[in-house]
């Protein structure tokens, strides 16, 4: 019976070019995206200079933040299609994953700026060309609304697109606000609807960016992917071969963006085929879980490595 520490390295390495060829059309959609993004923050500082619109500037504000969030999003996508090399054998592919970290902690700082700005301009209202102010809240809503059209369909763990489309989803409901901001003043005088629905604007940006924080921080902690039971996988893998006796020191991770990744050892009766089970162990895992990176040690007797609070446990 064969006993090898095994890596799948021709599916990891197939698997490697799909992300690669993957991570190049995200790096695409997010050039496009700072492209767009960069021109209307220009127009609508333009806007807000003429105007004399403080909401205008003040998107205009929110989005340089966002294009500066955009390039870095494009930076990281672009460093996740580098080959692994000697320092780093997984390769660049968390760096998205960092990215989307850090443009969460950017969202809470850019909350606190537009409560700030908004408690400001209750306290101190001032005159706005309402016209020009509408014009380009308009163009800023249709701009915003082709952004999120591009960068829309990505993976549900991408968490640098999902960064990326919070950027946005914050640039377009900041314009419907500014739009909204800007028909109340011309019809009715309300200078005070531009920082009130700007708080409410904050809220959702606060609810989303929260969500992207504690994603990307549990990837980054090595957590189980979400939707994922690890009981269940060493369950599973309990039945993938007649020859398993017992499944242990089961992880599975998630390096970046739909690149799942699991190590476990498997302790196999004394005849048992160790390819043949080798081979169950990785199907299995693949076409059941979506795990694409699978490193398995074959026991042929009991676990060296076993201990009274980890063997037979799937999160030790």
């Amino acid at each position: 019976m064969s006993t090898p520490h095994t890596h799948p390295h021709d599916h990891a390495h197939g698997h490697a070019n799909g992300h690669a060829l993957a991570s190049g059309g995200r790096s695409r959609k997010l050039l496009f995206a700072f492209v767009l993004t960069t021109v209307m923050m220009v127009v609508e500082v333009i806007g807000g200079a003429w105007s004399g619109s403080l909401a205008l500037l003040a998107d205009a504000g929110h989005m340089m933040v966002d294009a500066l969030a955009l390039l870095l999003a494009v930076v990281s996508a672009w460093m996740a299609t580098r080959p692994a090399d000697a320092r780093r054998s997984y390769g660049y592919g968390r760096t998205e994953v960092l990215a989307g970290f850090v443009n969460a902690l950017g969202q809470f700082v850019l909350v606190g700026w537009i409560v700030y700005e908004a408690i400001a301009r209750l306290l101190h209202p001032g005159e706005i060309l309402s016209g020009v102010m509408l014009a380009v809240a308009v163009a800023g809503l249709l701009v915003n609304a082709l952004v999120l059209r591009t960068l829309h369909g990505h993976a549900h763990d991408d968490v640098n697109l999902a960064g990326a489309s919070l950027h946005v989803l914050g640039d377009l409901l900041g314009s419907l606000a500014a739009v909204l901001a800007a028909l109340a003043i011309r019809w009715f005088g309300w200078l005070w609807a531009d920082p009130v629905l700007s708080l409410l604007v904050s809220l959702l940006i606060l609810n989303s960016a929260w969500r992207l924080l504690r994603t990307s921080a549990h990837i980054l902690l090595e957590g189980v992917p979400d939707g994922m039971d690890s009981a269940l996988v060493e369950a599973s893998l309990r039945t993938a071969d007649p020859g398993i006796r017992d499944i242990h020191h089961l992880h599975v991770w998630q390096l970046a963006s739909g690149s799942r990744m699991a190590t476990v050892h498997a302790e196999l009766d004394e005849h048992a085929d160790g390819a043949q089970a080798l081979q169950a162990i990785k199907r299995m895992l693949l076409e059941r879980f979506g795990i694409q990176h699978v490193t398995v040690q074959i026991d042929p007797g009991k676990c060296l490595d076993a201990s009274g609070d980890c063997a037979g446990h799937g999160h030790c």
